[in-house]
């Protein structure tokens, strides 16, 4: 039983026995405050609005008509709100599921629908920097919670091996008065590339910093993609040829000042788009073009998820108009990260000591465990800037909130292991857990799958950091106030159930994020 879909339902019937017609939206909410109830819905203010009426009293009519098994009681608050207060044999129902489900707790069933996420892409023309670094945990957890939610996911990685970049690499490494790019790896590839070239020491140059560079940083953050997908064999299978003749053979190009344009304004972006330059060079947009056709019509996915940084803004709409030229309306969405800043000892950090670049992903490694740096490259919502403490993630304490919701993890570990009944598979004497402390620990463990279910529909993957810490809290009171391991015999087996619970939930919690959960601490 899903008490939100029941919540929604119950609303539902009010209005049709209230006769109140209208196409309004019934949204379950989870009010700040606990005072206020386990649930809330404002439908009451927007009939309110619509039809002229006090929001209050519309909200009582439609509070008198509501019945439901598991609701304790129903209050209206101010300005219209309907506050749901669940009761406690709904959620004894509900532990049940989380031990039947253990490790696939907060697992859907399947979907059907292929997904693709597109995270970092980073061009390999130097080490991966916090900037692009922050997609790599948001991407990688993104793409967990929606395998959880029951979808086919796929991540991939966009090599960028293609281009002016490469270009300018090769001339950075020959050092010659077009180079772009230096630092201390510019000096270690001149030395070790002998092409004189520049081209091909650009396509030398990037191959080597994707090995030994940009993938070995990838894999010290615990990331794996499915696919690592290079531009240049776009290229040599003539892809990008070919979906500028389909471009060209819709009528969707027009040739001006010697480029071709390709006319986007037709599918809602602000202005046309230029996609072979005057010199004959196709633009990034074609290239990315040609790529997403690739994953539509030969990867057949159904939706494509990509993850850029802020400083990609114009390109999303072309990008956008070119997938709907090519008849996949609605299939393509893209997240925009905001930038990251790095701060120690107060001040902001902008360049890499040991490089002389941007601060790198590396830079952060040395220093900080990845636990740490995942979980707070996810604390932020994607359209907030992202500002690292690295003086609070070097914090080995309470005041850390990762090392806070690990040592809830090897608490909930060790009350087990002192016990000796570390396979608790039932709660016995379930009616015994009605402390608030024990309530408010079983309301956050089942939360997991609504948490989940929110994610894979908006995607604010900041949501279950605050979710992990909301259940080490929950647990971190209840762990003060109720003794579990108590002489009476009934009680501490429903609180040892309770425990082993909330090692289920955090565990997988842990696991999406891609963090460590330590048995000791």
């Amino acid at each position: 039983m899903d008490i939100r879909k029941e919540i929604k339902k119950s609303v539902l019937d009010s209005l049709n026995n209230l006769q109140i017609e209208g196409d309004f939206a019934i949204k379950v909410s989870r009010p700040q405050r606990s005072s206020f109830g386990d649930y809330s819905v404002s439908i009451a203010m927007e009939i309110a609005k619509e039809k002229k009426e006090n929001p209050m009293e519309v909200a009582e009519k439609i509070k008198n008509k509501i019945d439901g098994k598991y609701y304790e009681k129903i209050e209206v608050a101010y300005p219209g709100f309907i506050n749901f207060y669940i009761s406690k044999e709904y959620y004894y129902l509900k532990i049940k599921d989380v031990f039947k489900k253990k490790n696939n707790f907060g697992q859907f069933g399947s979907k059907k629908q292929k997904v693709q996420i597109e995270f970092i892409s980073a061009n390999p023309t130097g080490p991966l920097t916090v900037g692009n670094g922050r997609g790599g945990p948001f991407g990688d957890v993104l793409g967990n919670i929606l395998k959880k939610y029951g979808y086919n996911v796929k991540k991939a990685y966009y090599i960028n091996d293609h281009g002016k970049q490469i270009l300018s690499l090769g001339h950075s490494v020959l050092k010659n008065e077009e180079a772009k790019y230096s630092g201390e790896y510019i000096d270690q590839l001149s030395k070790r590339i002998k092409e004189n070239d520049p081209y091909k020491a650009g396509k030398i140059a990037a191959k080597i910093i994707m090995d030994e560079m940009i993938k070995k940083t990838i894999n010290k953050l615990n990331i794996k993609y499915d696919e690592w997908f290079k531009e240049s064999d776009l290229y040599k299978k003539n892809e990008i040829n070919k979906v500028l003749e389909y471009l060209k053979s819709t009528g969707l190009t027009y040739e001006q000042e010697g480029a071709e344009w390709f006319m986007s304004r037709a599918f809602g972006d602000e202005r046309d788009r230029v996609i072979v330059k005057s010199d004959g060079e196709s633009t990034y947009l074609l290239g990315d073009i040609a790529y997403h056709r690739h994953k539509f019509e030969k990867q057949k996915f159904d939706k494509v998820i990509n993850v850029w940084g802020a400083d990609h803004f114009g390109d999303v709409q072309g990008l956008i108009a070119g997938t709907e030229a090519l008849g996949h309306m609605n299939k393509l969405e893209v997240i925009l990260l905001q930038f990251v800043t790095v701060q120690k000892d107060n001040k902001v950090l902008r360049m890499s000591k040991r490089l002389g670049t941007a601060i790198t992903m590396d830079d952060l490694l040395e220093e900080i465990p990845v636990d740490v740096i995942r979980f707070f490259f996810l604390q932020k919502s994607s359209d907030t800037h992202l500002n690292f403490n690295m003086d609070l993630a070097k914090e080995q304490s309470e005041k850390n909130p990762v090392y806070y919701i690990q040592y809830a993890y090897a608490r909930m570990s060790s009350i087990l292991r002192r016990s000796n009944k570390s396979n608790i598979n039932k709660i016995n004497n379930v009616e015994l857990l009605n402390h608030k402390r024990e309530l408010e620990l079983i309301k956050q463990i089942v939360r997991l799958p609504e948490v989940i279910e929110d994610t894979a529909n908006d995607y604010e993957v900041h949501r279950i950091t605050q979710y992990a810490l909301d259940l080490a809290t929950a647990f971190h009171k209840f762990y003060t106030e109720c003794q579990v391991l108590t002489d009476d015999k009934k009680l501490r087996d429903a609180r040892l159930g309770l425990v082993a619970l909330s090692k289920i939930s955090l565990k997988n919690t842990l696991d999406i994020m891609g963090i460590s959960a330590p048995q000791k601490m």
